[in-house]
């Protein structure tokens, strides 16, 4: 089995993560969206997401934004675990399904980080994706 096997098994795995994902839906957003300080961190451009699945902090850190990306992001690696453990994957395959998704859903005026590594605010037109996404 050369490469393109290798790519071809991976991009279906995605694929089929990214579907699991659809239908399970992204908790960790969903649950941080009741959280006052994120959805006002979000709005203000403080905070964004990442090609990895988790939340970034794209202004100059503060103890209380590094305290909120944290709590959110060990909410998000359990749900990525046990989700991944389900669709047998790995939790990396799973966060960049799960950070595919999430960058796929920011609005217009949100930051989220391009395959480049630069943050990128969020425009009508569809956001810069990694290749690897689904």
């Amino acid at each position: 089995m050369g490469d393109k096997m290798t790519k071809r098994i991976s991009k279906g795995l995605l694929t089929g993560i990214a579907v699991a994902t659809a239908i399970g839906g992204l908790a960790a957003p969903a649950f941080a969206q009741r959280d006052p300080a994120y959805a006002a961190a979000r709005s203000a451009g403080q905070v964004g997401e990442k090609m990895d699945g988790y939340l970034g902090i794209v202004v100059a850190e503060t103890s209380d934004l590094r305290r909120l990306v944290n709590d959110i992001n060990i909410k998000r690696r359990a749900v990525y675990a046990e989700r991944a453990k389900a669709n047998n994957a790995t939790l990396e395959e799973y966060a960049l399904t799960a950070g595919c998704q999430a960058i796929a859903a920011t609005s217009p005026g949100e930051k989220y980080q391009a395959p480049d590594g630069s943050w990128q605010t969020r425009t009508s037109a569809p956001p810069i994706r990694d290749s690897r996404c689904p």
